[in-house]
């Protein structure tokens, strides 16, 4: 089953928190490509990066949340909440799924 994770950024998060621990981050995502289809950070207006958005195949939500806490970002502070919604792909790279 397919989910889209949606992170909500802390207003009060340091700001160098991303710098800081990006590369565990990155390091924790390509050890999970089984399971994270997809991640990056959403942008605000201006174009700075906020928030952020994963594409997770997992059995249920609460597998798909146990793999967020397995984060390196998620005890430093940064995120203030995390969305996790089943989706159903019904269309990639120019295809019908159904």
């Amino acid at each position: 089953m397919l989910f889209i994770l949606l992170f909500t950024d802390a207003a009060d998060a340091d700001p160098d928190i991303r710098k800081t621990y990006m590369h565990a981050h990155l390091a924790f995502l390509e050890a999970h490509t089984d399971q994270i289809e997809a991640a990056g950070p959403l942008s605000d207006p201006e174009g700075k990066g906020r928030d952020g958005l994963w594409i997770v195949r997992a059995d249920s939500p609460e597998e798909a949340e146990r793999l967020v806490h397995e984060d390196p970002f998620w005890p430093t502070g940064l995120c203030a909440d995390v969305a996790i919604i089943p989706w159903r792909q019904v269309f990639a790279k120019g295809e019908r799924l159904i």
